[in-house]
């Protein structure tokens, strides 16, 4: 993410660079430069909730654990071969 946000930060300047020197106006080249740095923050902002929901699903998805017979949960880590049935011992 951060190579993104560079490669924004940079157009951000350089745009408005280009746009001065080709003979647009100060003003222009400035609503220019505030409109990319918006669209960069937006992006950035984007980016940082999709992979904070990436890794929470992986965090999710690695706290599953299935047993032979599917289930999944607390079950599924007990050991033992009868924990629900317990036969009478006579």
């Amino acid at each position: 993410m951060s190579d993104v946000v560079r490669w924004g930060a940079f157009s951000c300047a350089l745009v408005p660079f280009v746009l001065i020197i080709s003979g647009a106006s100060w003003a222009g080249a400035a609503g220019t430069a505030a409109g990319l740095a918006a669209v960069t923050c937006a992006c950035r902002a984007l980016l940082r909730r999709s992979e904070r929901s990436a890794a929470g699903l992986r965090r999710r998805a690695a706290g599953r654990q299935r047993d032979r017979s599917g289930r999944s949960g607390a079950r599924a880590r007990r050991g033992g071969r009868h924990i629900e049935r317990r036969t009478p011992v006579d």
